[in-house]
């Protein structure tokens, strides 16, 4: 859906005004119709054969993966990939239900690439959010709303239905808090419908971006939580209005202002709040994001589909040009930098996803990509 703008908060307008916040609103591209893919440098190149997966370790029709859906990197330099356990069945929502030990749904890499551990085996139906907090303690959601998945029942070997929660586990696969109740969703401050991602801001709080579109609730909004899980506060709901949501895809923290970056992705842009939930900005420029990364330089890294406005949205396999892209740009202004053309052949989709439905940043510079839609794991360095 295409979103009308109407006017800028008058709080955010009075920020601007006295210098509070430098939004370069020149820089704002136009709020009439989608977007298109910008023209701007690319100084990245792509790693060939990155990581190296052990012989047992191989996605779908001899595929080195199935379904990519999180990537983080760690402050040790360590990276971990969150997948749909090496399955690309259904498209786009695929199941780690019955994939057994050899298929585990969290894997953590050296910087070299060389599979260090795994963890998550019989925990997630449908992975979808993750991140790693500063402790090394691991954070992830599960979307599943389903009682069963291609005739198999959504549940442990307990009897536990899997879905609508956020898990945070140990490196060594503990699991230490459950936000959520497992096989229920709504709006209550301890359910989740659809939960997308998961972020922990420096003090322990945490943030969760709730309603993967569709859910049966109609939610959309941010929920935040103390460090121990105590129900804080909530913002936002289905809409197109400044701090309203459709499809909040993916949600991070980060930069000098700590501000909190929401991938609104049916509506078109990328929103900015602090951690109280008060709105700084919207911006569309980035295209229609799924995945939304903050760095400590104020860098923001988003995983974009450019609609052309003279064709229409490509939501599938096509022969049309790839319009598919991770947009960098100021964290704090929305200026758009750099851009990494998709290298992907739209024909050969499984999903309707984004170039980078997860993307991850190292100390080096070094961008990490994980790719829902063409079942691949993508590493560039900066080469200029």
């Amino acid at each position: 859906m295409i979103m009308t703008w109407f006017r800028w908060p008058a709080a955010f307008v009075c920020a601007v005004s006295l210098g509070v916040l430098h939004v370069d609103l020149a820089a704002q591209p136009r709020r009439d119709g989608p977007v298109p893919k910008p023209s701007l440098p690319n100084p990245y190149e792509l790693v060939p054969d990155w990581p190296a997966l052990p012989r047992p370790f191989k996605g779908p029709a001899g595929r080195k993966w199935g379904e990519v859906i999180r990537v983080h990197a760690a402050t040790n330099g360590n990276i971990w990939v969150f997948h749909r356990c090496f399955h690309d069945q259904p498209n786009g929502d695929a199941t780690c239900l019955n994939r057994g030990d050899m298929n585990p749904p969290i894997l953590e890499f050296s910087p070299a690439g060389m599979l260090l551990r795994t963890a998550g085996v019989g925990l997630f139906a449908h992975p979808h959010g993750f991140t790693v907090d500063g402790q090394g303690n691991l954070w992830a959601t599960d979307t599943n709303d389903e009682v069963e998945i291609l005739g198999i029942p959504a549940r442990n070997d307990r009897g536990v239905p899997f879905g609508q929660t956020v898990l945070k586990i140990s490196p060594d696969g503990r699991v230490l808090m459950t936000l959520g109740r497992p096989g229920v969703g709504g709006t209550a401050p301890s359910l989740f419908d659809r939960p997308t991602g998961v972020a922990v801001a420096s003090d322990g709080s945490i943030f969760v971006s709730d309603g993967h579109w569709r859910n049966r609730s109609n939610t959309a909004r941010v929920v935040k939580y103390s460090a121990n899980g105590t129900f804080l506060k909530t913002w936002g709901r289905l809409g197109e209005a400044p701090g309203e949501f459709r499809d909040p895809h993916d949600i991070a923290i980060g930069g000098s202002r700590g501000y909190v970056y929401v991938a609104d992705r049916l509506n078109s842009r990328v929103q900015v709040f602090d951690q109280e939930g008060t709105f700084v900005a919207a911006w569309k420029q980035f295209g229609q994001p799924s995945s939304v990364h903050v760095d400590e330089a104020d860098n923001l890294y988003v995983g974009a589909t450019y609609q052309d406005p003279a064709r229409g949205s490509v939501t599938g396999r096509s022969n049309e040009p790839n319009d598919r892209a991770i947009v960098i740009g100021d964290a704090l202004t929305g200026q758009l930098k750099y851009l990494i053309p998709d290298p992907g052949d739209l024909r050969t989709m499984t999903d309707t996803g984004t170039s980078a439905s997860g993307i991850a940043v190292d100390r080096a510079g070094n961008i990490y990509a994980a790719d829902v839609g063409f079942n691949n794991l993508r590493k560039y360095v900066k080469t200029r």
